[in-house]
């Protein structure tokens, strides 16, 4: 048995805390019947977390879009978070970090409210999993880089559904993991273009490029905003680089001199080719090698050192073989 079966962590599950095991929701919740679910990802660094804040933000935003009628303020929501922390710490490792997955449905369906007694409330779910487990196999890009593929599935626009909201409506993401699963190889990433040909984000991280000195992202129209994507911003004005938002077509990146993504678990993983084509000498650019250097600062620990001493401790014997946020491995 592993340690991450029936480790003694809870998770918070409308107001209570249950053994992480035993966690369910109703198979008559409105997340399971349409999706309809917004959530968050955070994680910590030494044991304290990173832009927690920002992330309950855009997570009542989506609430409140969206029509949830939850009850809980934000403030709530975020000693919560803590809450679920401090309940799980005495059972993880003095190296793990605290990967927070936040999500609220609006609950069971009003057709089945007999079942719960009339009782309908929204579903809020804080699991806390150890962050190595979602990144201990990606410690080989920081030196192999990932290969993004362009598949044929589309992202939906804004205009059809409003990807800005980050919400558990993510078949599209599946079928362009499922379709870019089927290339050669271990490290592709899929990369989305949107129904006019500009590329906008992976299927759970933002895309960035550099070129002439310059770094450069898809407009924020089409795409999550992500809370990473807001942090290479910052990064860029603390380091005195320009960060430009613009449509981008796969051409540009083909001439680019580096390109990167960015996602709340990895922080920065470089991109080195797109659809099998380097991308600058393909290999981790002067910039991005910066940006994650300045990260590391910021934060007080070497990012690309913790991940990869994560990924030689996980055994390939208890490493999942199942489909990822990122990835969907072929059989």
């Amino acid at each position: 048995m592993t340690d991450i079966q029936r480790s003694g962590r809870v998770v918070y599950m409308n107001g209570t805390f249950v053994p992480e095991h035993e966690a369910k929701i109703s198979i008559f919740d409105s997340a399971l019947m349409f999706g309809d679910m917004v959530f968050e990802m955070t994680r910590s660094f030494n044991k304290k977390q990173f832009k927690l804040r920002e992330h309950l933000e855009r997570l009542m935003t989506g609430v409140k879009i969206l029509h949830i009628p939850l009850k809980m303020t934000i403030d709530e929501l975020e000693e919560a978070c803590y809450k679920t922390i401090e309940a799980n710490e005495p059972v993880f490792l003095p190296t793990d970090e605290h990967r927070l997955m936040i999500n609220i449905s609006r609950g069971p369906l009003g057709i089945y409210a007999p079942i719960f007694g009339g009782k309908m409330d929204p579903t809020v779910v804080i699991a806390d999993f150890p962050l190595k487990w979602t990144v201990a196999s990606m410690g080989k890009y920081y030196d192999n880089g990932i290969n993004s593929v362009i598949p044929s599935q589309r992202a939906i626009p804004a205009t059809l559904l409003d990807p800005k909201i980050k919400n558990r409506s993510r078949l599209y993401y599946q079928m362009a993991n499922i379709e870019v699963s089927q290339f050669a190889g271990e490290n592709n990433w899929a990369l989305l273009l949107d129904p006019d040909g500009f590329i906008t984000e992976g299927t759970g991280d933002n895309f960035f490029m550099v070129k002439d000195g310059k770094i450069i992202t898809p407009e924020g129209r089409n795409i999550l905003r992500g809370i990473s994507r807001d942090y290479i911003f910052e990064l860029a004005a603390q380091m005195g680089i320009e960060c430009i938002e613009k449509n981008i077509e796969p051409y540009d990146v083909y001439i680019a001199d580096e390109a990167f993504l960015t996602g709340t678990p990895f922080c920065i993983l470089p991109t080195t080719s797109l659809n099998g084509i380097n991308i600058g000498d393909g290999k981790m650019g002067k910039i991005t090698t910066a940006l994650l250097e300045q990260w590391s600062k910021n934060v007080g620990l070497d990012i690309v050192n913790q991940i990869k001493t994560w990924s030689a401790e996980v055994a390939a014997g208890t490493a999942s073989s199942a489909p990822t946020p990122y990835q969907f491995k072929r059989n």
